[in-house]
C-alpha cells in the first residue's frame, strides 16, 4: 500500500509538472518578447525552489526556544514578503493583461499584429511630382514583398501605360499576373478590360483590344465575365471610328444649308430622313450573325419586331435568346421578361399567357426584389387588359417586306 502511495504521488507529479511546463511553453510562445518571459521564468523559479529551501532549513532551528522561535519565524516572514513582493512586480502587469484583455480586446483588437499590406503613397506622390520611373522602382519594391498584389500590379500598369508611353510593358505586366495560376478571376477580368481599353485610347488599335477582350472568353468561358467581354467585342468597330476620329482631328464637311429658307412653301425635305424600319432590323441581323451574344442588338431587334412588324412571335425568339442565356443578372432576365409581357398585352396574347410570363420572374428569383414588383404587377394584370384600347386590335398577318428579316432559330430559343 505505501509503494502504491508513492507510485500515485510520482505519477500526480509529473501531470502537475507537465501541465506547469504546458502552461508556461504557451506563455513563452505568445509573448511578444519570448527571450524575456522565459528569463521571467526561470528567474521565478529560482526565487520560489531558494525561499523554499532557504525556509525549510530554518524550520529545523524552531523549538529552541522563545526567543529564537520568534526570531526564526520573523526572518521567515521576512523572506516569503520579499518574495513575494518581488513576484508581483515581474508578474502583476502579465496577470492583469490576462484577466482584462478579454474585455479590452473587444474595443482595441488585443494582441493582434497588423495586417501586413504594401503601401504605395509613396509611388503616388512620385508620380504625382512627374517622376514615373522612380514611381515604377517604388512599387517593384514593393512587389518584392507581395507579388501578387493586384493593387500593385494594375498602378504599374497604369504608369507604364499612361505615364511612361510603354503599352507593351504595361502588357507585360498583366500578362504575369493574369497568368499566374491562383489570380482571382474578377481581377484577371478586370486587367484584361484595362488594357483592351488601353489599346483602343492609346493606339486606336481594335485588334488588340479584341486580343485582350478574347484572353477573358479563353480564361472563363460561359460566365457573366465571358459574356461580357463578347457584347464589348461587338462594339469595337464604333468605339475605333470614335477614337480614330478624335486622334485625327479630320475636318468634317458640312454642306451648305437651304437659302431664303422664309420663302419656302414647305421644309419637310429639310427634315432628317429616318431609316426605314426594315433596313434598321436587316442591319441588326447582320450584326448578331457576326456578334450573336450582342445583348443591346437583340432588345433593339425585338422591340422593332413586335412594335413595327407586329410579329410577336419573332419578337419572343429574340427575348427568348436573352431570357435563358444563364450568364445574364436577374435584374436584366426580369427586364426582358416585362418587356415580353409588354409585348404579349400591346398584341393581343391572353391573359394566361402573360401572366405564366410574369410569374417566370417569381419563380426564378423569388427572394430578389424584381419578384415583388412581378407580384404587384399580377395583381394589376386585369386592369391592364381593360385600361388596353379595345380598338386597337392587331390583324395578324403575314408581312412580305420582312421577309429578309429572317433567319435560322436562335440557340437558346424555345
Amino acid at each position: 500500500m505505501h509503494v502504491l502511495n508513492i507510485i500515485l504521488g510520482i505519477v500526480g507529479l509529473l501531470v502537475v509538472l507537465g501541465l506547469l511546463g504546458a502552461v508556461i511553453f504557451l506563455m513563452v510562445k505568445k509573448d511578444n518578447d519570448p527571450a524575456r518571459m522565459a528569463f521571467k521564468v526561470l528567474l521565478t523559479a529560482a526565487i520560489i525552489i531558494g525561499a523554499a529551501w532557504y525556509i525549510s532549513s530554518m524550520t529545523t532551528h524552531l523549538g529552541g526556544g522563545m526567543v529564537g522561535d520568534t526570531g526564526t519565524a520573523m526572518v521567515m516572514m521576512g523572506i516569503i514578503v520579499a518574495c513575494g513582493i518581488a513576484l508581483s512586480i515581474m508578474w502583476t502587469p502579465f496577470l492583469s493583461d490576462l484577466i482584462i484583455s478579454p474585455l479590452t480586446n473587444i474595443f482595441d483588437g488585443g494582441n493582434e499584429p497588423p495586417e501586413q499590406k504594401p503601401f504605395y503613397s509613396i509611388a503616388m506622390t512620385k508620380r504625382n511630382r512627374g517622376k514615373p520611373q522612380e514611381a515604377v522602382a517604388e512599387i517593384r519594391r514593393q512587389l518584392e514583398r507581395f507579388p501578387h498584389d493586384f493593387e500593385g500590379i494594375m498602378l504599374m500598369a497604369r504608369i507604364q501605360a499612361e505615364d511612361l508611353a510603354d503599352l507593351a510593358g504595361a502588357e507585360n505586366t498583366l500578362n504575369h499576373f493574369c497568368n499566374w495560376p491562383d489570380a482571382p478571376a474578377k481581377q484577371v477580368a478586370a486587367g484584361y478590360t484595362q488594357l483592351a481599353d488601353w489599346h483602343l485610347k492609346l493606339s486606336a488599335d481594335a485588334d488588340a483590344a479584341r486580343a485582350a477582350l478574347q484572353q477573358i472568353i479563353a480564361h472563363f468561358p460561359g460566365t457573366a465575365m465571358a459574356l461580357q467581354a463578347e457584347q464589348r467585342i461587338a462594339h469595337l468597330s464604333e468605339a475605333e471610328k470614335v477614337i480614330l476620329a478624335h486622334h485625327d482631328q479630320q475636318d468634317v464637311y458640312l454642306p451648305q444649308g437651304a437659302q431664303n429658307i422664309g420663302l419656302l412653301d414647305s421644309t419637310e425635305f429639310l427634315k432628317p430622313q429616318e431609316l426605314e424600319p426594315g433596313q434598321v432590323a436587316a442591319a441588326h441581323v447582320k450584326h448578331l450573325a457576326d456578334h450573336p451574344n450582342d445583348t443591346e442588338v437583340r432588345e433593339k431587334l425585338a422591340i422593332i419586331y413586335a412594335r413595327d412588324f407586329k410579329r410577336l412571335d419573332m419578337a419572343t425568339m429574340e427575348l427568348a435568346q436573352l431570357i435563358n442565356e444563364p450568364s445574364h443578372k436577374p435584374r436584366q432576365v426580369a427586364h426582358w421578361l416585362n418587356l415580353l409581357a409588354n409585348f404579349q398585352v400591346e398584341l393581343g396574347a391572353d391573359m394566361d399567357t402573360v401572366r405564366s410570363t410574369l410569374e417566370k420572374i417569381v419563380e426564378r428569383f423569388p427572394t430578389l426584389p424584381v419578384a415583388d414588383l412581378a407580384q404587384r404587377r399580377l395583381m394589376r394584370l386585369e386592369n391592364e387588359f381593360k385600361s388596353q384600347s379595345q380598338g386597337s386590335n392587331v390583324k395578324m398577318g403575314v408581312y412580305e417586306q420582312n421577309i429578309g428579316l429572317k433567319y435560322g432559330r436562335p440557340r437558346g430559343s424555345q
